[in-house]
């Protein structure tokens, strides 16, 4: 189910961000559609089966790149989804914004990284050389340059 609210942004910055419900004067009134936690984790999903074998993206990245859509800006909350739901996905394709493989799963991680061929530095992924973004235009169904 999708709603959408509609925010008022204000314009100091001691208040909140947004508020939601009647426009207020010396306000600029905002739309901006608000995602159910089934759609979120379902986009999350999504979103990482996009990435490329032999690319990673950080939870933060997932996490930025579902923002606009969503308003949800957590990567503790994508890493949550990917351990919960996350087992029919390539998970360890997503790691920490240093590059650390996947908490308590490292060794399956590494193995199944280093059978795609992600580039990797020390014990993590090397994210300027294995990074990837939606924006970049390829994925499984688009090859990468």
């Amino acid at each position: 189910m999708t709603t959408t609210l509609r925010a008022a942004v204000t314009l100091s910055r001691t208040r909140p961000f947004c508020d939601v419900g009647r426009p207020v004067p010396g306000r600029v009134p905002i739309w901006w559609r608000v995602v159910g936690p089934e759609e979120y984790v379902e986009a999350v999903l999504e979103l990482v089966e996009r990435i490329p074998p032999g690319r990673a993206m950080s939870y933060g990245a997932v996490a930025d790149a579902l923002a606009e859509r969503s308003g949800r800006t957590s990567p503790r909350l994508v890493g949550s989804i990917l351990a919960r739901h996350g087992g029919g996905v390539p998970w360890h394709r997503v790691v920490t914004s240093s590059g650390r493989l996947p908490p308590g799963h490292e060794h399956q991680a590494r193995a199944r990284l280093l059978a795609e061929g992600t580039p990797l530095r020390g014990d993590g992924v090397d994210l300027r050389a294995a990074g990837w973004s939606p924006e970049s235009g390829c994925d499984r169904r688009h090859k990468c340059e």
